[in-house]
């Protein structure tokens, strides 16, 4: 916290890996992650004390357990595919800070940090850079860490940072989650509202499915503008070329893919070619037609899976892939309206 460095007694051979991680970052140069500890870790019971019984037996009972570590939650083999990706880069430009740097975001009190130091250390992760608020939203130090992406399981929290203009999504645990690679880290996209703008879905939403066929088609050479999570598609590619430079293509560690309900033939196109246009590259592009995205998903097993409707989220998750909710455009309110409906035919006259 002090922003100091920490040499930790391990074994040399671990003392070594760790000297070919640790690296001395400018924020500007790294791709920053910020993540929440309730979805790095498993802290479902520690949360259920703090809604039941109030900040200071949450408090205490952290300080009393804080040798015990948490176990993984659904952000930790996205973490761990980051750094795999990190040692990888580090053998190929060893003196490059362009590189994935994750910082621990959580509104817990320090007292907290010791375990959360302890867990860190336990699973052999690199995070050296913590955000501890002491209850207040750490939202507001986002931009100060150049935060490129953000995660949590507090959808308040993350609206905020949309707010901002910063890419966030609220993660959702599975009950069972899928293997993913050790390897390569794998990022699955959404198109509409997370990639673009939402400016299709309205069109689907207001008029429905042959008007939004047609207006695709009147306007297949007219670029989609850009949604939340171009910058992050974008700080990938970049690394991305790093390996292609050192002729890795085929054997690079990062993959992205694009999993859309657009149809290929009618309205795919646009959105191949705004990529193009944003000299994007998107290794694999999955149109469904509508199809379900859940046993596409369960077959690419990505690390982590972006999309802005609830319905595709909870699917995705059903079947064991950590999804992501990015609660950005037309589809939201949507939501609310519907929600809001509901509520009000069955309140009390």
């Amino acid at each position: 916290a002090s922003g100091k460095e920490t040499l930790l007694c391990l074994p040399e051979t671990e003392q070594s890996t760790q000297r070919l991680l640790r690296f001395s970052l400018k924020p500007e140069n790294a791709i920053t992650i910020g993540v929440s500890a309730r979805v790095l870790f498993n802290m479902e019971k520690e949360q259920h004390i703090y809604e039941q019984q109030g900040m200071e037996e949450y408090i205490k009972y952290q300080v009393e357990h804080e040798t015990q570590p948490f176990s993984p939650g659904p952000a930790f083999s996205f973490v761990k595919a980051l750094e795999a990706v990190n040692t990888r880069l580090r053998e190929l430009y060893p003196d490059s800070e362009e590189l994935f740097d994750v910082v621990l975001m959580t509104n817990n009190h320090a007292y907290v940090g010791l375990r959360l130091i302890n867990t860190i250390n336990h699973h052999e992760l690199f995070i050296e850079r913590f955000c501890m608020t002491g209850g207040n939203s750490p939202i507001g130090y986002l931009k100060a860490y150049h935060t490129n992406l953000y995660l949590s399981a507090d959808p308040v929290k993350v609206r905020e940072a949309l707010e901002e203009g910063i890419a966030a999504a609220t993660m959702f645990t599975p009950e069972k989650m899928t293997e993913v690679s050790e390897t390569q880290l794998r990022v699955a996209f959404d198109g509409d509202a997370v990639l673009f703008s939402d400016e299709s879905e309205r069109i689907y939403k207001a008029h429905g499915l042959d008007k939004f066929f047609e207006h695709e088609k009147a306007h297949e050479n007219k670029l989609l503008d850009h949604g939340p999570l171009k910058g992050f598609l974008e700080a990938l590619g970049k690394l991305q070329k790093k390996f292609y430079a050192k002729g890795q293509r085929m054997d690079c560690p990062i993959r992205t893919y694009l999993v859309t309900a657009r149809s290929a033939a009618s309205s795919g196109t646009r959105a191949l070619k705004t990529l193009r246009s944003w000299g994007l590259e998107i290794d694999e592009a999955l149109f469904l037609a509508g199809a379900p995205k859940g046993p596409m998903l369960e077959k690419i097993r990505p690390h982590i899976f972006f999309d802005d409707q609830l319905f595709h989220v909870e699917g995705a998750a059903e079947m064991g892939t950590v999804a992501c909710h990015v609660p950005y455009g037309i589809a939201q309110r949507v939501i609310k309206r519907e929600t809001h409906d509901k509520e009000t035919s069955s309140a009390p006259k």
